[in-house]
């Protein structure tokens, strides 16, 4: 007899997130992958270890990888541990890779992930972006907005 399911839940349990990307990049498209992994790594992200602050995505040969991401060694895993910085496969439909591809391809555009987390199915995916990076006074401008935003809703506040 089949084992009866475990049940899902409706939030995404983040793991990794990149959260400079969105102050250093504009992110123009964004993309959901699962990842292929081995027992250990899925081991160590499930206690919330990992980073993605230095990773990028790239494709080679009809094939998306996720390149520089750091998963540590499993505490408990013994000799057949997987190594931290290896990279790893990333699962997409045949379309989404020829966008990406195609996005790439285009002048100063690359792939940036954004979060590694556990979706309802307790299945681990990463939130790639197509994104085009910014030049130092398109951060300026990106700040100045958000302390403008910052400062109307604290004028809102006091005011209301």
């Amino acid at each position: 007899m089949a084992r009866p399911r475990p049940a899902e839940f409706e939030k995404k349990k983040v793991v990794a997130e990149n959260r400079r990307a969105r102050f250093d990049y504009f992110l123009e498209q964004f993309f959901e992958a699962g990842i292929a992994l081995t027992g250990t790594e899925v081991k160590s992200l499930r206690f919330g270890e990992g980073s993605i602050a230095e990773s990028y995505a790239e494709v080679k040969d009809d094939q998306v990888w996720l390149v520089n991401s750091n998963v540590p060694e499993f505490s408990h895993g013994n000799r057949f541990n997987h190594e931290p910085k290896r990279p790893r496969k990333l699962l997409l439909h045949a379309r989404e890779i020829d966008k990406m591809r195609n996005g790439v391809s285009r002048e100063g555009m690359t792939l940036i992930p954004l979060s590694i987390y556990f979706n309802g199915r307790g299945r681990a995916k990463v939130e790639l972006a197509l994104a085009k990076g910014k030049k130092l006074h398109d951060k300026r401008d990106t700040e100045k907005e958000r302390d403008w935003k910052r400062e109307q809703q604290r004028l809102l506040r006091d005011r209301g």
